[in-house]
């Protein structure tokens, strides 16, 4: 069995993805149950090596920025400033879309993440499509793929997974630059699913029809607890811009001090934080670092660099990637498990350009995420109104969610490995 043990463990990875999606459980807790099994009892593993892999770094990342953004949700701070930039459109039907992918960029930026803005601004939107005529279909493709464009932000959750893997791989700092090539990425995306799916016919219509639907969003000023929390939140965001603070530590310094000035409730704060998807990172990361060491990752990068040279990396490592995503968690397995064996893969073909395979990788995956078998597109879907047609916009999400497996490679490669951004 020890010298199947590379094979067994990419088998287990595979188990623990079709089992978590088939059965619709948590993959974190799985994956540290066929960690224990295919480590201890079959390879060996000391426990206290298998404990060794358990991500503290990411875990105390994690849980202080969703402990800070939980009580600016509690407390109505991120709803109030979706509304504030609503009401600014003064209803110019055409620019809705737009300014609702660079709110849901800006939101997602300061460190919830796509889920949670999606989540936040999905009803709203979608009752703002349904007043002002606009297809709902792309006012789901438009806001979600602005929160994926601000999910690489140095704060935000994903980008606080990928600098905690890039800092255990040695690697540099390419926080700032992930989250423009995320933003470069989603904005392309973003742009044409805008010029096909019925933004340019946007432009045909006069607005002033429409500006009362947009005026009757209502905005209160903001209070106390509020003004406090976007001044929690700005502290956070130029501690760790420019005094690199620990993004873990300090937002539970600052999520403290807001207990402590009453900005929220701690009990709210703590049952509103994604402790399931803090299980889900971790626990897959202990089995990927057990495959690391046991030879499963070198295996994986084997098979994919059989099929790839240095001029087509990006675009078969980038289609793997999209095509397991759109079946298993982007955070939970793909982030986890194909970023750590991305210098494996450029060391089997001989290839140099890491942060474009590592671009390639991450956003891939995040782009079929729109599609309704996964959560961002299953929040549209629920928050449509009567007058949306689910079962259509469901079938268009679909459609849209497979298609950008491959399309996704395509823009990646061509925007990484082709014109050489950086």
């Amino acid at each position: 069995m020890q010298a199947y043990l590379p094979e067994i463990s990419l088998i287990a990875l595979a188990v623990a993805v079709v089992v978590g999606i088939v059965r619709n459980v948590n993959v974190g807790p799985l994956s540290l149950a066929i960690a224990l099994v295919v480590g201890y009892y079959i390879g060996g593993v000391k426990i206290r090596d298998l404990m060794a892999g358990y991500p503290v770094n990411v875990f105390l990342m994690l849980a202080g920025i969703t402990y800070l953004f939980a009580i600016a949700n509690i407390n109505g701070t991120l709803v109030k400033l979706t509304n504030y930039a609503v009401k600014g459109v003064r209803g110019n039907v055409a620019m809705l879309p737009i300014i609702l992918f660079i709110l849901a960029f800006a939101l997602s930026s300061l460190g919830p993440g796509a889920i949670t803005i999606c989540a936040l601004m999905a009803a709203p939107c979608m009752l703002l499509a349904s007043q002002t005529k606009i297809p709902a279909f792309l006012m789901a493709v438009m806001v979600a793929n602005g929160t994926q464009a601000g999910n690489m932000s140095p704060i935000a959750v994903a980008g606080v997974i990928v600098k905690g893997l890039m800092e255990k791989m040695n690697l540099p700092d390419w926080s700032f630059i992930l989250w423009m090539n995320s933003l470069v990425f989603f904005f392309a995306i973003g742009i044409g699913a805008y010029l096909l799916f019925g933004g340019l016919k946007l432009w045909k219509r006069s607005g002033a029809a429409d500006a009362p639907a947009l005026m009757k969003v209502d905005v209160e000023p903001f209070n106390r607890q509020q003004y406090l929390t976007l001044a929690g939140i700005a502290a956070l965001v130029i501690g760790v811009i420019f005094f690199k603070v620990d993004i873990g530590f300090f937002g539970f310094l600052i999520g403290t001090v807001l207990i402590l000035l009453g900005a929220a409730d701690e009990e709210k704060a703590f049952k509103a934080m994604p402790w399931g998807a803090i299980m889900m990172v971790t626990g897959v990361t202990v089995l990927i670092n057990l495959m690391s060491k046991i030879g499963g990752m070198a295996l994986f990068a084997e098979i994919m660099a059989k099929q790839s040279t240095p001029f087509t990396v990006t675009l078969v490592a980038g289609f793997w990637s999209g095509l397991i995503s759109a079946y298993a968690s982007t955070i939970g397995v793909i982030l986890p498990a194909m970023v750590p064996m991305a210098p494996d893969l450029l060391a089997k073909i001989g290839g140099t350009d890491l942060l474009g395979l590592l671009s390639s990788i991450i956003l891939c995956g995040h782009v079929t995420d729109v599609s309704p078998l996964s959560t961002l597109g299953a929040i549209f879907i629920a928050n449509a109104t009567e007058d949306q047609d689910r079962k259509k916009l469901f079938r268009n999400l679909l459609i849209w969610g497979i298609a950008m497996t491959p399309i996704g490679a395509i823009v990646c490669w061509l925007l990484f490995t082709v014109l050489g951004i950086r």
